[in-house]
């Protein structure tokens, strides 16, 4: 029995027997090649410091969000690109812990590289926070575009996340090249059954999301 044990432990490896609730699945097992950096698991973000929620850099979605990224994934490899993933499913104590931050106005050690424009007792009015997600749904994800090869991304004229006019999708003053890579973006994922929030260039959810009225709190790990 020791044995036995011992060999379903070594099995399952990195796993060390996580469960995902049913419809929800870790997604590189399903897209090898994509590239992930979930943000919230490390410390360059705007919070600057790690996230509640977020114990490995593992993507998960919900089984139809990954099948319609993976088709996303197929058309761009066609292209010599690939996907890079900042973040998809996230518990709802990540959104608490972005509240939390939010409404302390004295921490604000990112804000000159992700909202040094807004004045951070506004970020809720502004709608950059807000005490429900998307994310936590499941079928919402946070990407961009990178060249196969090198692994750079695509310049879309603003970084991730950050706060402010020169992430909206629309947003004129930036070159024509941005915004032929913004437009890239948003053809291809609306292609595959994403809409994108005007808002930030990076970020779609799924038209036809399965669980459009619940949103979950267990841990990435």
């Amino acid at each position: 029995m020791k044995y036995y044990i011992i060999f379903l432990f070594l099995l399952l490896g990195s796993r060390s027997f996580a469960q995902l609730p049913i419809g929800f699945v870790y997604v590189k097992e399903q897209i090898p090649d994509l590239v992930v950096e979930l943000r919230y698991y490390g410390n360059y973000n705007f919070v600057g410091r790690h996230v509640d929620g977020y114990y490995e850099n593992k993507l998960v979605l919900t089984e139809e969000a990954t099948r319609a990224l993976k088709a996303v994934q197929k058309e761009l490899q066609n292209k010599g690109l690939l996907l890079k993933v900042y973040d998809g499913y996230r518990p709802q104590r990540a959104v608490n812990h972005f509240v939390r931050w939010a409404n302390n106005f004295n921490d604000t050690i990112n804000k000159g590289i992700f909202y040094p424009e807004v004045r951070k007792k506004n970020l809720f009015k502004e709608g950059y926070i807000a005490t429900r997600s998307g994310h936590s749904r499941g079928s919402t994800v946070d990407l961009t575009i990178i060249n196969a090869k090198t692994k750079v991304p695509l310049d879309m004229g603003s970084k991730y996340d950050f706060f402010g006019k020169k992430s909206w999708v629309n947003y004129n003053n930036i070159s024509n090249e941005q915004k032929a890579n913004r437009r890239l973006l948003q053809v291809i994922m609306m292609k595959h059954g994403f809409r994108n929030y005007p808002k930030e260039w990076w970020h779609f959810t799924l038209k036809n999301e399965p669980f459009p009225n619940d949103y979950f709190d267990f841990p990435i790990r």
